[in-house]
């Protein structure tokens, strides 16, 4: 699929373009300088052709980070096949933008000069002055007006080829209930069996950037010791094994008391993206320890129901005792997490990156998988013959049958004579047990109980 990259100095408004030409607020936009660091990717529609579209950060030389951010951006822009550059149309033409635009023009791709901020007819008047660049495609626009766009959609379409076989693969809709077929059993919402869709969480400065590229085995997400790097959540994808894996770099999360400016607006992203997300790397840094911040984002993982393996990064510099450190994991801090597998391994120099991608693998065949019927009542039996249902309130309580009614993650109905009886050991207790004798590895299980003839909300 072709690629559209959207470049320029600070505060030009490509991350504002951005979402315009995407329909959705996905990019974080604000006046302070640099908001955006890392690329930003999505699949976008114009006039008819599909392509990826690619925000930037800003081209600046101000400090290490911004270098680091200017460096990562132009080389996604050699990759691209359409570069727009932007400027902001509020000022005069200046050397710096002009030297920029011919570094982008020696690519020899379609480039086009996008003025931005034109929002009277004094802003277009001084917006002229940048034909003197010299470039024969430029486009008057006002990404908060919405003004001058369908000019340069048309530009874009003209450039972008037509590729058939594009068909969008994204995970279906949940259906709007369950139901069922004569045989008592559900239908699953619908799960593309090729896409796995992967965060990347932990606090600030464990590596996830790090992690993040030695994935994908490029350089796509911006490092460095500066706290608060990334802001913008980072999609990339690889294809591993014929599966396509669509990774999301999160911004780190600090404790709510240092969470400031920018990072608020991070760590909403961070939940949107665990809200859309079927599996969660939790990277931890084994050099630094663990602390209650890490408990909390694991919390949150939990709290969405994913699949998760928790990631001991920077171990080729760590003294940790990995057994102890599983132990300390799974039997005190992540008690929740206990059934999460635990990789060490160095994003740094790549180390085991191998191992983590296999498990991956692994984590999404125990999380989209249906556990056949019969043998979940065979095991729902022998486990309440070894350990009987205790009675409520003098009274029987039977369960009828299993069955499972949705995947991603595995969801378990137990029809009962009496559902609300049913004591949170004892299904604690029967979730133990379809662990030992399930692919369960990593991946949440849910346990509902209902009457016969009960749908479920």
């Amino acid at each position: 699929m072709q690629s559209i990259i959207l470049v320029g100095r600070p505060n030009v408004g490509k991350s504002s373009l951005f979402n315009k030409i995407i329909r959705a607020r996905v990019a974080i936009t604000s006046d302070i300088a640099g908001t955006t660091r890392d690329t930003n990717t999505r699949e976008v529609n114009v006039c008819g052709k599909k392509a990826l579209l690619i925000d930037s950060g800003g081209l600046d030389e101000s400090d290490e980070l911004f270098r680091a951010v200017k460096q990562n951006t132009l080389t996604r822009a050699k990759s691209a096949d359409i570069v727009l550059y932007m400027v902001d149309g509020k000022n005069y033409p200046d050397d710096e933008d002009k030297a920029l635009l011919y570094e982008l023009l020696r690519l020899k791709k379609p480039t086009a000069l996008v003025v931005n901020k034109i929002d009277s007819q004094k802003d277009e008047q001084r917006a002229f002055e940048f034909a003197s660049f010299g470039i024969k495609e430029i486009f008057f626009i006002s990404t908060s007006h919405a003004t001058g766009l369908d000019a340069l959609y048309a530009w874009l379409g003209s450039k972008l080829k037509d590729e058939a076989g594009q068909e969008e693969e994204n995970l279906e809709d949940f259906l709007e209930n369950f139901e069922e077929n004569e045989f008592g059993e559900f239908k699953f919402k619908e799960i593309n069996p090729n896409l796995i869709k992967v965060g990347i969480v932990g606090r600030v400065n464990v590596g996830k950037s790090s992690l993040l590229n030695a994935l994908v085995k490029e350089n796509r997400s911006v490092v460095s010791d500066i706290a608060g790097t990334t802001i913008d959540p980072v999609n990339e994808s690889i294809v591993y094994k014929d599966k396509s894996i669509e990774f999301i770099d999160t911004a780190g999360l600090r404790k709510r008391g240092k969470i400031s400016g920018l990072e608020k607006f991070a760590l909403n992203r961070t939940e949107k993206v665990l809200e859309n997300a079927q599996i969660a790397l939790l990277v931890l840094d084994a050099n630094d320890g663990f602390n209650e911040l890490d408990e909390r984002i694991a919390g949150l993982i939990s709290k969405h129901y994913l699949g998760v393996i928790i990631v001991l990064n920077k171990w080729d510099i760590s003294d940790l005792d990995f057994d102890k450190v599983c132990k300390e994991l799974k039997f005190e801090r992540f008690k929740f997490l206990a059934h999460a597998p635990i990789i060490s391994l160095s994003a740094l120099s790549g180390k085991r990156v191998n191992v983590l991608l296999d498990k991956i693998l692994e984590l999404f065949n125990n999380f989209t998988q249906k556990i056949p019927t019969a043998k979940l009542n065979e095991l729902v039996s022998a486990a309440t013959k070894a350990h009987p249902l205790p009675h409520d309130k003098g009274k029987l309580v039977k369960i009828y049958y299993a069955v499972q009614y949705d995947a991603a993650p595995p969801k378990i109905a137990l029809i009962m004579n009496r559902p609300k009886a049913l004591h949170f050991s004892y299904k604690r207790y029967l979730i133990n047990a379809l662990r030992k004798d399930f692919a369960l590895d990593g991946v949440p299980l849910i346990i509902a109980t209902r009457k016969r003839g009960q749908k479920d909300e």
